[in-house]
């Protein structure tokens, strides 16, 4: 009997140890569980049939960024375009040219260390970066702030509403994006202790200041960020407002969703232009 319960103590030791083991490392490499940017980029919009323009910009410390800017003809409307945490702006030709396709110019940039981006990046230089290349935009292509659509997908969702809490855009998009990255690691993993997350992210905050149209969208079936996530952004977003659930996973219910999306996004654009004086 004693050697069992002396195994049993050896046994919840060793758990215990390395639960501290995976928790420390888990808060001291938190950057590399929160970025996953790629540095590949084999192919551009010119891949699906668009005109486009590459751009080199500086943030405000003047590390240089990497931008795309695909014009649409006689149209007012560009959307400001926020991705997500994985990948680059060439994985994202799909919502580049569905969007044009919609009628919009697309600006669409990579954060530092993302693409063609220098340096890496952390919480604070992605909201720096993001209103480096607004500014960028307003200065460069004669484009007003009430004809900016922001969008943003997942972290990049979180990024905008922090961008879109200080200025007047014509509206905003968030999709498949959470409330804050506390509360999303809580969901999420619920075995990390919420004091070691120094991630903020706080989507749902940034919100309080927005007072312009807001769109959300959401999978229920979203397999990264849970729905009700979404549920609670658009609780938290100011009138006027609108839901949209779609089906289909994280990266791919935009594509899923097709015809759902699409609706969507069109009757939101329409509702935007009669708003328009």
């Amino acid at each position: 009997m004693q050697t069992f319960i002396t195994k049993l103590k050896m046994f919840f030791i060793v758990l215990a140890s390395a639960y501290v083991t995976l928790i420390a490392l888990i808060y001291a490499f938190q950057s590399n569980l929160v970025y996953f940017p790629s540095t590949n980029m084999n192919v551009s919009p010119k891949t699906v049939g668009l005109k486009y323009e590459s751009i080199i910009f500086e943030s405000n410390d003047k590390t240089k960024l990497h931008a795309w800017y695909i014009p649409k003809k006689d149209v007012k409307t560009t959307l400001f375009f926020l991705h997500g945490n994985a990948g680059n702006i060439s994985h994202r030709l799909h919502s580049i040219k569905l969007f044009n396709s919609l009628g919009m110019n697309v600006f669409i940039f990579d954060y530092r260390g993302y693409g063609k981006s220098e340096g890496s990046a952390n919480e604070q230089n992605t909201y720096d970066d993001a209103r480096s290349a607004w500014d960028y935009l307003l200065k460069n292509k004669n484009v007003k702030a009430e004809d900016i659509i922001i969008f943003g997908r997942s972290l990049g969702g979180a990024i905008a509403a922090n961008l879109g809490s200080t200025l007047k855009p014509k509206g905003i998009i968030l999709e498949s994006t959470f409330t804050t990255a506390k509360e999303f690691v809580s969901d999420v993993y619920p075995f990390v202790p919420g004091f070691l997350i120094h991630f903020k992210y706080e989507t749902t905050k940034y919100l309080k200041d927005i007072n312009y149209p807001v769109l959300v969208v959401h999978g229920e079936d979203d397999n990264i960020i849970p729905f009700k996530h979404g549920q609670a952004v658009f609780k938290n977003a100011n009138e006027p407002k609108t839901f949209i659930k779609i089906r289909g996973d994280h990266n791919y219910g935009f594509l899923q969703s097709k015809d759902i999306y699409l609706d969507a996004l069109k009757n939101f654009l329409q509702g935007l232009d009669r708003r328009s004086p």
